[in-house]
């Protein structure tokens, strides 16, 4: 046993050894990339221009979306709002298929580039639809005639909904890539590059806090003066310029090569651990099948995972059966590696923590659906000839969070570095389960103004200041500043141990979608469940004063309370089980996977 072990030991440092020259990642040309000409901050300089243009443009139609949709095309709020948090759920989920076509076929940065090009014709198109009366329905005012005014149907609504779809196909495929590809410009095996790599991440936050500050602040200030018509160009104008700042990268970029269907090695260990049910599992490890294949696709990137004991079953994919020929043998329907195993484990393992945060994005719709029609309907006047626009509400936390992130970056995560010894000064979940703790506050927060504002204009008849809805932006941007950058870094770190960087990626983004289209399933239910006993429901009325969402953001809040305390559960789980994953790279020394754990 121990000799077969052995024999086992040198096939693996003998494939290895085969490996290692294998070109793993390539210039413009297809060329093997040169670290001191590719790759780096300076390549990546160029994904972050293009980050911060692209959410620039997609920020300012999303954010104000709600208000087009309402005062434009004359649909009620409580389907406005659907029509909202399904459009940018879209988006999310189609990231899926922009992180599947680059990792399997196209590789990220033509991915980006073709994807970008139709988010770039439905910008286009909603412009010319603004811009055209006859392509919308007769002007009407929503909130003095309601009834009367004519909802987009037929053509018309077919026009927008074509353009709006074509914005959410481009827009979904273009982001996990973006992320990707940026982060591909750093060797995570350098530990110098690994530093800069969790650098990355935070400037790459800090792009997106600027576009979407300068989104929300004078573009959507574009779209309220000068017509929506005007300001869905702009978002074309913005997305042009992202485009131009990739291509301009291209000498530049380090580029990992596709690597055939993503789907195929997951479908084979499913497979083979099927057809392989019944057979007993070896008590040592060492019996499993873990060699790699004598040849290696071109431009493969050999890693081998180390076996651990979680999810045992899956370990019935590399059980060897003895009398099998050599032929059935290295078939991957029937028998797998121990590698191909344990990328399986890996994908298993993180949808708890991909999970616990969806009710955190169902919060995040409602500050983009429901709180600007807060503002609407208080008092905007900063001065007597200056109104903020409602929309432009969002662009508070970014305001704050372009001093935040940089601090965090320069000093906090090196401070912190001392004492915990991480390269991001504290580990990915623990950011989450930072930023997920105060998510709960922004909805205590919201209930409680949308009490006052509405016990004022109801009781009193007095309209309060836009600003107190600020406090809830503000927690929110502090929340979101957590969360959203630690789940991108930690599942990319994970999609390090395989060869799914782009595809992780964008199941990160499929949290936003699920949020949103929770969102309007809560909405739905709410008034279904809610019209029964108060004759109308929560959010029935397009007339925030006669609705009661002061209940639904308490309701919110108490989800996000028990979403935290099920996400703590889940991070010790992920934390007890990453803690004895181990791997080896390209035939180099071992090396023991961190403790990603938040405690």
């Amino acid at each position: 046993m121990e000799m077969e072990a052995g024999r086992e030991d040198n096939n693996i440092n003998n494939c290895d050894q085969e490996l290692i020259n294998s070109t793993t990642s390539v210039d413009w040309r297809g060329r093997p990339s040169n670290p001191i000409k590719h790759g780096g901050m300076k390549a990546a300089a160029f994904v972050l221009g293009l980050q911060g243009f692209e959410i620039m443009g997609i920020a300012a139609v999303g954010n104000n979306l709600i208000t087009y949709v309402i005062n434009e095309m004359h649909f009620s709020l409580s389907e406005s709002a659907n029509i909202v948090t399904n459009f940018i759920g879209t988006i999310f989920i189609l990231s899926l298929l922009g992180g599947y076509l680059s990792d399997s076929y196209l590789a990220s940065f033509w991915t980006i580039l073709i994807f970008g090009f139709i988010e770039l014709s439905g910008f286009i198109l909603l412009s010319v639809q603004a811009h055209l009366p006859q392509l919308k329905p007769p002007k009407c005012n929503m909130l003095t005639d309601g009834d009367q005014c004519v909802e987009a149907k037929g053509l018309k609504a077919l026009i927008f909904f074509v353009a709006l779809y074509l914005v959410a196909l481009g827009s979904g495929c273009v982001k996990p890539n973006m992320i990707a590809h940026g982060a591909d410009q750093f060797n995570q095996e350098n530990p110098k590059q690994s530093k800069q790599l969790s650098r990355y991440f935070n400037a790459a936050y800090f792009a997106f806090s600027m576009g979407e500050l300068i989104a929300l602040t004078i573009l959507v200030y574009v779209q309220t003066h000068s017509g929506m018509d005007v300001g869905f160009g702009v978002s074309a104008a913005a997305m042009a310029l992202g485009l131009i700042c990739l291509v301009c990268g291209t000498l530049f970029y380090t580029n990992k090569p596709p690597q055939g269907s993503i789907f195929t090695p997951i479908a084979q260990v499913l497979v083979a651990a099927f057809l392989n049910r019944k057979l007993v599992s070896p008590s040592d490890a060492r019996m499993l099948h873990r060699t790699h294949p004598t040849k290696a696709p071109p431009n493969a990137n050999p890693i081998i995972l180390l076996h651990t004991n979680r999810f045992r079953f899956l370990d019935k994919a590399c059980i060897k059966i003895q009398g099998e020929n050599t032929t059935k043998e290295i078939s991957g329907w029937r028998l797998c590696t121990v590698t191909q195993v344990e990328q399986v484990k890996i994908l298993i393992s993180v949808l708890p923590i991909f999970a616990c945060t969806i009710i955190f994005n169902t919060i995040l719709a409602q500050l983009q659906t429901f709180s600007v029609q807060q503002g609407s309907t208080m008092n905007t006047k900063l001065t007597k000839n200056f109104h903020i626009p409602p929309a432009s509400l969002q662009s508070i936390p970014y305001i704050m969070l372009i001093f935040i992130v940089p601090l965090y970056d320069t000093f906090f995560v090196p401070f912190a570095r001392k004492f915990t010894g991480h390269d991001s000064g504290i580990t990915p979940l623990q950011r989450i389960g930072v930023g997920l703790f105060f998510a709960t506050f922004s909805m205590v927060s919201a209930a409680l103004m949308e009490n006052k504002r509405r016990i004022s204009m109801v009781d009193s008849n007095e309209t309060i200041s836009i600003f107190w809805i600020t406090p809830q932006f503000l927690i929110f941007g502090i929340s979101e500043m957590f969360t959203a950058v630690g789940l991108i870094e930690f599942f990319y770190k994970q999609s390090s141990k395989g060869s799914m960087q782009s595809f992780l990626t964008a199941i990160t983004y499929c949290s936003y979608s699920f949020g949103f289209y929770l969102s309007s399933l809560l909405v739905s239910l709410v008034n279904k469940i809610t019209s029964s006993h108060h004759g109308g429901g929560w959010l029935s009325d397009n007339n925030l004063n006669k609705d009661r969402l002061d209940l639904f953001y308490w309701l919110l809040a108490i989800l996000s309370l028990l979403n935290f305390l099920n996400y703590l559960f889940w991070a010790k789980w992920y934390s007890k089980n990453a803690s004895s994953s181990a791997t080896t790279n390209q035939g180099f020394n071992s090396k023991v996977v961190g403790n990603d754990g938040i405690v």
